[in-house]
């Protein structure tokens, strides 16, 4: 093993084990930071929106940044949608299955075109962004809004530098389809509690 892949290995594995405890109210007050700290601190909104990069990495052309673009807008979007207070159906069915989807996507190496990838990441966006508004408390719309969307971003960053890191061999290839079938038993394992 490659120190660089020893290094990918024991930064994941810190990742997984940040838990849902930051993703819940009363553990900081509501604004930028916690705001920031809510797609980081909860399994299912970190592993799906790495995955979006780690997607969105091995994806042709503009299809790299028009996915996680895509995603964010989108996720704004959802929590517009809970400040107007209308209600998404099965929100934490959707952002489970989220999880799976996009893992399986990454473990398959599926190249979807991007009128068929675009509205899917989009669609799954919704749910984090109605999610991430539910749990905003009394911070303002805006100052919450732009922390879970940079924070967003910043995951989406990572999933693409960390496919990247992988050579583009046939090791390479399969390490990412494992990490991704990873990413899919964690959602089957959401779906499931």
């Amino acid at each position: 093993m490659t120190i660089r892949f020893r290094s990918v290995l024991a930064a994941s594995a810190l990742a997984s084990l940040s838990g849902a405890a930051l993703a819940h109210p009363g553990h900081a007050p509501a604004s930028f930071a916690s705001g920031f700290a809510h797609p980081l601190g909860g399994l299912d909104h970190l592993l799906a929106m790495l995955a979006v990069g780690l997607y969105a990495a091995r994806q042709p052309g503009a299809a790299r940044l028009l996915l996680p673009t895509g995603f964010v807008l989108a996720m704004l979007a959802g929590a517009g949608l809970g400040a107007l207070g209308l209600a998404l159906p099965a929100v934490e069915a959707g952002i489970s299955a989220s999880v799976l989807v996009l893992g399986l996507l990454i473990a398959f190496a599926a190249r979807l075109p991007l009128a068929a990838s675009l509205p899917l990441v989009a669609a799954f966006a919704l749910f984090h962004g109605h999610a991430h508004h539910a749990e905003m408390g009394d911070a303002t719309l805006l100052g919450y809004s732009l922390g879970f969307a940079l924070a967003t971003a910043a995951l989406h960053a990572a999933g693409l530098t960390l496919a990247r890191a992988f050579p583009d061999s046939r090791g390479g290839r399969l390490a990412l389809r494992l990490g991704g079938g990873g990413i899919a038993g964690v959602g089957v394992a959401l779906l499931g509690g």
